[in-house]
């Protein structure tokens, strides 16, 4: 089966098709995050609502608790979740990245220390894969290495060599004619590492290619030249893949750039924490002018928060720590980026995307710079600590 079916460009943004065994998927798409098998504080019908379409699973998580063999016995994670749909699964290199206190690199494979109970776990490139394999996704990530920002030439060099021997293996381990691995490009900041990166895994043709190790601490800036610079080096019909970025702004830059497919964690994060997207872009629900607004979060919204409750209401809820808090936050944030979503690819299909994309500049704010790269860092930080500190 073909992973991908392109539909129409206008400039380098491009509305397709991604086709998976599981149904067929318009692009450009955004996968909410299920880590842990659930998307935080929603259940499976509440993710066609808000019309998500493909959902992201994280095999690390998902191998330690509750264990490949007792996913796939209960019918894989779509059985095991109860989501009839498209997921992806990533392979773990990620958390080589983000617990790295939590792990070590070898030759061969990410040695793992688990936050759980300290036990240790070995995942080679044929490990990562065949856990994929039990977990059943329709598309399965090889595992890489991932980078910070600010890494130096010769260590982005090293992780690209690395990721292109280990992608080899997980060729060599796959075995499921159902499921589309996917390529991961690597490389940094430096675009001679791009396309290196790029050329060895096109020169393998792959059904699709992912850009990874961005989103980890550079500026806006440079992660839109990298993604610029990286996509004219990948296939015009295979679907390209941005790995980890989620923000609004982000999102319609990288769409510009030739991007198909996203997932990122934040849309539910920050609504757990009161954050909610509108047009202007961020508004804090906690803030002291919604305690008595009887008007929804955002007038026009089609939500099934903004269709049904006030704001005082969603503001009374985080006041006082209610449950209901974080799903009602949570649906309106996975709305706004799937809506978006659409948008951006109504505006491709019709020859307006360079419109749309003015317009949503003058009218959404987002964060400042200082801003958003202190709370990444936070949000690191405090992810390494619960992992090194639960169980």
């Amino acid at each position: 089966m073909s992973a991908f079916t392109l539909g129409k460009t206008d400039g380098d943004a491009r509305a397709g098709t991604l086709h998976t065994p599981h149904g067929d998927v318009p692009t450009p798409a955004f996968m909410p995050v299920a880590t842990q098998g659930s998307v935080k504080a929603l259940d499976p019908d509440d993710l066609k609502k808000v019309g998500a379409r493909i959902v992201l699973s994280n095999t690390y998580h998902m191998y330690l608790r509750p264990g490949v063999e007792i996913v796939r016995s209960l019918g894989g994670l779509h059985g095991f979740m109860q989501w009839d749909g498209p997921m992806l699964t990533d392979s773990g290199g990620f958390q080589g990245f983000s617990l790295a206190h939590l792990r070590k690199i070898t030759e061969d494979a990410i040695i793992f220390k688990s936050h759980i109970d300290g036990s240790t776990h070995y995942f080679s490139p044929a490990a990562a894969t065949q856990h994929q394999e039990g977990l059943g996704a329709d598309i399965i990530m090889p595992l890489d290495i991932c980078v910070p920002a600010d890494s130096d030439r010769a260590t982005a060099d090293a992780a690209v060599e690395k990721t292109n021997r280990w992608v080899m293996l997980c060729r060599e381990a796959h075995t499921r004619q159902d499921q589309h691995l996917f390529g991961i490009v690597q490389g940094g900041l430096f675009p001679d590492l791009r396309k290196k990166s790029a050329d060895f895994l096109t020169s393998l043709g792959f059904p699709g290619y992912a850009v990874g190790g961005l989103s980890v601490g550079e500026s806006k800036h440079d992660m839109y030249e990298a993604v610029g610079f990286t996509t004219p080096l990948l296939p015009k019909d295979s679907p390209r893949y941005l790995m980890g970025v989620g923000s609004p702004e982000d999102l319609v830059e990288c769409v510009a750039r030739g991007i198909d497919m996203f997932d990122c964690v934040l849309p539910t994060r920050i609504a757990r924490n009161g954050a909610l997207f509108v047009k202007s872009g961020r508004v804090n629900i906690d803030n002291a002018r919604f305690r008595s607004m009887d008007a929804p979060v955002e007038e026009g919204c089609d939500c099934y928060t903004c269709r049904t409750f006030s704001a005082a209401y969603v503001h009374h809820l985080f006041r006082t720590k209610e449950l209901l808090a974080f799903r009602l936050a949570t649906i309106h944030n996975l709305r706004f980026i799937l809506r978006l979503m659409e948008e951006m690819r109504e505006a491709i299909l019709q020859g307006t995307f360079a419109e749309y994309h003015n317009a949503f500049n003058e009218r959404f704010t987002a964060p400042d710079e200082a801003t958003r790269r202190e709370q990444k860092r936070k949000w690191l930080d405090a992810l390494a600590k619960s992992k090194s500190t639960s169980g």
